[in-house]
């Protein structure tokens, strides 16, 4: 889609997986074409439990750079009726409560306040004037008017704010004192982009619970959690910031949804994240993004589990990683990682897909590099099993120390030798 300025509406069959990506989109991904990077994502995966009526939703999203600008992208994905937006603004955010630090700035959509968003489509919104710095909190807000069933990114991992229905535009409200309701999901806002001419691009995490954030929360037991954003693109976010010169700083944004596949032809996929495998969902959650320049690809540990073999797997990655290096991507790719429940023929199956990734540190020649995750989880007493100061307790995901051990292992040397272009 194109990076422009103005708001760009899609058909629902523009986020297919054969949908090819425009000229526009391709330069748009790029750094120095208009100097938008996303710095914030969610995908979107589902349809909210409940409708939204006359009611304002206030998103909380955590930038991983700022900047003197910033748009937003609302999407009506899984939306079966149009949605009316009759309103938007954005403002810094604590991250505390549905308070704003300042009075919100009104967002507008091709020059004007209200925009439609159809059935299957979405909209970038016009530049805000909002100046942000790294891991600033800022506040999405949106007045949605008629009855609609919003479309959500499941676990934001952090709490969100509405209105009670019927109580109409509230996105000016600098205090939280109208968003009495919250929410563990974010609704709407799929993308954040920063204007920032200094940016190299944006890295975007890909895969399934392990990047979406699971374990994230969990800090084991007998302690308190440390706050929030501590996934491991998180944790990496902030290694960039500190430890990157100036001239070397990229954003990070997260394209994770629990539960899905790389593959689209695993037997047993749960019917809640078919159609949501990475293949499918390419376009839409990651080509369309802006200034995207790496993907950190962590996929196949629900393939697995949902019946699919080596070959599955590996013919999903081809699929994929051409279509990323078409597009001037770079492709960074961590080895399936251990998992208890897996059967003997699993873990040969991860042993076959491990093996590929890691052939010559760049898969054969179809990815850039590889992140060993694998090495970093297992149980060096029980290999297919996680270190257990890691482990969440369900054996598969990582808790705030594996998520923190996760980012430490990745190499901003080879990250930055990509950037320079």
């Amino acid at each position: 889609m194109a990076a422009t300025l103005a708001s760009t509406v899609l058909a629902a069959s523009a986020t297919t997986a054969a949908a090819p990506a425009s000229a526009d989109a391709a330069a748009g991904r790029h750094p120095g074409n208009n100097a938008w990077f996303t710095s914030w994502a969610a995908s979107q995966q589902s349809l909210a439990p409940t409708p939204l009526r006359d009611q304002s939703v206030r998103m909380i999203t955590h930038l991983s750079q700022g900047g003197d600008a910033v748009r937003v992208r609302v999407q009506n994905t899984f939306g079966e009726t149009p949605l009316t937006v009759d309103a938007a603004t954005v403002a810094r955010s604590g991250g505390d409560d549905a308070a704003t630090q300042g009075r919100p700035r009104p967002v507008t959509f091709d020059g004007r306040r209200q925009v439609v968003v159809p059935p299957g489509g979405e909209v970038w919104s016009d530049s805000a004037a909002l100046r942000t710095t790294a891991q600033d909190d800022v506040a999405v807000s949106l007045s949605v008017s008629g009855t609609v069933t919003p479309g959500r990114h499941d676990s934001a991992f952090r709490t969100n704010y509405l209105t009670p229905p019927g109580s109409g535009d509230h996105t000016a409200d600098a205090t939280g004192a109208a968003f009495t309701e919250t929410t563990g999901s974010t609704y709407l806002v799929s993308a954040v982009d920063v204007h920032n001419p200094r940016l190299r691009g944006t890295l975007v995490g890909y895969g399934s619970s392990v990047v979406d954030g699971t374990g994230s929360t969990d800090c084991g037991p007998g302690c308190s959690r440390p706050g929030a954003d501590l996934r491991w693109t998180d944790v990496l976010a902030r290694r960039v910031t500190s430890e990157l010169p100036a001239a070397r700083q990229f954003a990070v944004a997260n394209a994770g949804i629990g539960g899905t596949t790389s593959a689209g032809t695993c037997p047993n996929t749960g019917e809640a994240v078919r159609g949501l495998d990475a293949a499918t969902r390419l376009e839409r959650d990651v080509l369309s993004l802006h200034g995207v320049t790496g993907v950190l690809y962590y996929y196949g540990t629900n393939d697995l589990a949902a019946g699919c073999d080596a070959a599955q797997i590996l013919t999903s990655y081809r699929e994929v990683f051409q279509r990323l290096r078409a597009a001037g991507i770079k492709v960074y790719v961590t080895p399936i990682t251990p998992r208890p429940g897996y059967s003997d023929q699993n873990n040969r199956d991860r042993h076959t897909v491990g093996t590929f990734v890691s052939k010559w540190n760049n898969c054969g020649g179809t990815c850039d590099g590889v992140l060993p995750f694998d090495q970093v989880l297992k149980d060096p007493v029980k290999p297919n099993s996680i270190n257990p100061p890691y482990d969440t307790g369900d054996g598969v995901h990582a808790n705030i120390a594996g998520q923190q051990a996760l980012a430490d292992i990745v190499s901003l040397p080879m990250l930055t030798r990509s950037r320079a272009r």
